[in-house]
């Protein structure tokens, strides 16, 4: 009989594309895969395979919104729980992997209820809300970047790495060669959110690189729709004319392979591949971020020498124009970054972390 695993995610693409790499993993096992998350969890799924069902449930979170919607929060959670209970049990997986997010916790209280098999993937250094309300009660935790640093005693916990999509692997063979002549191929995102700091940042923090620098500049950039229009503008007054700007590119694996340099937030799947791929990056954590777990990511590439981790608060465009500038003017960094972010790449997390999960299902 086939084996079937439930993937719980949902929040963010931070959560789905791990996720969706384990699902690819798992399918090409002979695994039947479901994703399990709310209605704003599904809206990043639209990478998944079309062989992973998807099953949506009610969510939602006491940590925000007005005081209506916190209220309601635990009668809408239960309500989910409820709906997974009855659906696992009318088609009970063998193992339930949560990647965290509020949308994971339905499906992990349900499965964890019915006694089924369940791991947790937690993908920075610090264990998210849901995942801590879980990790006493999972076979394992398998981490992404080291054990996390809030991890109670007693958990039995295994360091697999990010899992990244097959996307991020098909292209994780193409060499990096450094801007010698001819355009400079910039790549600035935010995750799957967008960032409006980098919106505003930008354009003039390029202002301050040398004429030859701008002139070649070849700019790619996430943006929120309704900034695109005055980002655009902002470029043309800086004299950086060769700007793509969109809320979302669904080929973001390609993007930062054909990149010279990534500005980006520390999310932890941004960081998993930029290193499988090689690419080098300048890293603006999210300073919001749950127990600054971006700036432990940033670190983590920025210690191995792949990246330049900058603080946000207190960051000026002519402080950031600086260190772009610095390491766009010198080749022989740009290529040593990439290599470095190479050599602490996980390419095998998806599989080391399927190996877990048949381990736990068997």
């Amino acid at each position: 009989m086939t084996r079937h695993a439930v993937l719980a995610a949902g929040g963010t693409g931070g959560h789905m594309y791990p996720a969706q790499s384990l699902a690819e993993e798992l399918l090409r096992r002979g695994w039947r895969v479901t994703l399990a998350s709310d209605a704003r969890g599904m809206r990043y799924a639209g990478g998944f395979p079309d062989a992973v069902a998807r099953q949506e449930l009610h969510a939602a979170t006491t940590a925000r919104g007005g005081i209506t919607a916190r209220l309601a929060a635990p009668v809408t959670l239960l309500r989910g729980v409820m709906q997974a209970r009855r659906w696992m049990r009318a088609d009970r997986p063998d193992a339930v992997i949560g990647f965290g997010g509020y949308p994971a916790a339905p499906s992990m209280a349900a499965a964890i209820s019915l006694g089924i098999p369940c791991l947790i993937h937690e993908q920075n250094n610090v264990l998210g809300r849901a995942n801590r309300l879980f990790v006493k009660r999972v076979q394992v935790l398998a981490c992404g970047i080291g054990v996390p640093v809030n991890t109670p005693t007693g958990v039995r916990a295994v360091e697999v790495g990010n899992p990244v999509r097959d996307a991020a692997l098909a292209v994780s063979g193409r060499a990096y060669a450094p801007p010698m002549e001819g355009p400079i191929r910039l790549l600035v995102f935010g995750g799957s959110q967008g960032a409006s700091v980098l919106s505003d940042l930008l354009p003039p923090a390029l202002s301050f690189l040398s004429d030859d620098l701008r002139a070649s500049l070849q700019v790619t950039q996430q943006a929120r729709t309704l900034e695109i229009a005055p980002l655009e503008e902002n470029y043309a007054a800086a004299d950086i004319t060769q700007v793509e700007a969109a809320p979302f590119f669904d080929d973001m694996p390609e993007r930062i392979a054909g990149a010279h340099l990534v500005i980006a937030r520390a999310g932890a799947s941004t960081c998993a591949e930029l290193a499988v791929i090689g690419r080098p990056s300048i890293l603006i954590p999210l300073p919001t971020a749950m127990s600054d777990h971006q700036s432990a990511n940033a670190g983590w590439l920025a210690d191995a020498g792949a990246s330049v981790a900058v603080a946000q608060p207190g960051l000026t465009p002519e402080a950031l124009g600086r260190v772009i500038g610095e390491v766009l003017g010198d080749p022989a960094r740009l290529s040593a970054m990439a290599t470095a972010a190479k050599q602490i790449a996980r390419p095998d997390a998806a599989g080391r972390l399927a190996d877990l999960v048949e381990a736990a299902g068997m």
